[in-house]
């Protein structure tokens, strides 16, 4: 790398809505990652998906590390820093509990996904219900991320994981995370269409910014020297706790309330103009 390491920073990118569009990455952001880095900055995914589903075409532009799970799974320079999982107790609970009220669920481990045997049926219904919501959609991949890394199975008692997604119960996705234990809580889902038995299900105690302090106590970086770019409600922590904090322009007004700065979304390739705006690199 080159540049200057007293002005280098440390890039933490979301996923979806912020580096990726519907999982598709614009070939500006892939080129704004890798100027980034040849000027001597560290670029990481900072996302809520688990490891298990970033596929290539999102990793291509090359990253410095990943903190996936939101926060749950840290891994710098192939270094694998933090990997928090539900405790078994509360994991076998909240399988149980899922299975009380009729869900669909994924459960989201470093490696793979697992789901019980009617989840792909459920999970293409669910797709279904976005596609009437927004026709748009018929252009991308659709759950095929989630697709091809899934494992299905009646029981999944014994699995070990960091996080549910929840795409349909027969309760909103809060109760779940009630019924759960203190020790959990939820988001309800980004995506329109699915209600208010659709979400995300995690440890209460993880967000995206335990992961960000895991890589900068790891790498012995001050706080300051950390920028957080993200778009949704799981991205409120990290863009709060970062030295600077981006937010996408169409994303959750909570995190564009907490943000320093806002940039346009990856349909208008907005990290070019955000990581140009911030002196990260000279333009592309």
């Amino acid at each position: 790398m080159t540049g200057n390491p007293a002005r280098s920073r440390i890039i933490f990118l979301d996923v979806d809505g912020t580096f990726a569009d519907h999982g598709d990455v614009p070939p500006g952001h892939v080129a704004a990652v890798r100027a980034a880095r040849a000027a001597g900055h560290r670029v990481l995914l900072c996302t809520g998906r688990p490891k298990s589903m970033l596929p290539e075409r999102i990793l291509a532009a090359g990253f410095d590390g990943i903190v996936a799970s939101a926060g749950g799974y840290v891994e710098v320079d192939g270094e694998l820093i933090a990997d928090r999982r539900f405790p078994d107790e509360v994991a076998t609970r909240a399988v149980q509990v899922l299975a009380r009220h009729d869900a669909a669920y994924v459960l989201e481990a470093p490696g793979a996904l697992y789901g019980p045997p009617d989840v792909r049926e459920r999970l293409q219904e669910a797709w279904s219900a976005r596609l009437a919501a927004d026709p748009d959609e018929s252009r991308h991949d659709g759950p095929l991320d989630i697709l091809d890394n899934l494992t299905t199975d009646a029981d999944l008692s014994a699995v070990s994981f960091a996080k549910i997604t929840c795409f349909s119960a027969d309760v909103p996705v809060a109760q779940l995370a009630q019924e759960m234990g203190p020790e959990i809580t939820a988001l309800p889902s980004s995506i329109p269409g699915l209600g208010d038995g659709a979400g995300e299900i995690f440890v209460a105690a993880v967000d995206k910014s335990i992961g960000i302090r895991d890589v900068i106590a790891h790498l012995g970086v001050p706080r300051e020297a950390t920028i957080a770019c993200g778009d949704g409600l799981n991205d409120l922590e990290m863009i709060e706790y970062a030295g600077i904090g981006v937010a996408i322009d169409d994303g959750h007004p909570d995190v564009i309330a907490a943000a320093d700065r806002t940039a346009p979304s990856p349909r208008h390739e907005g990290l070019v103009t955000a990581f140009v705006d911030l002196g990260l690199i000279d333009g592309i």
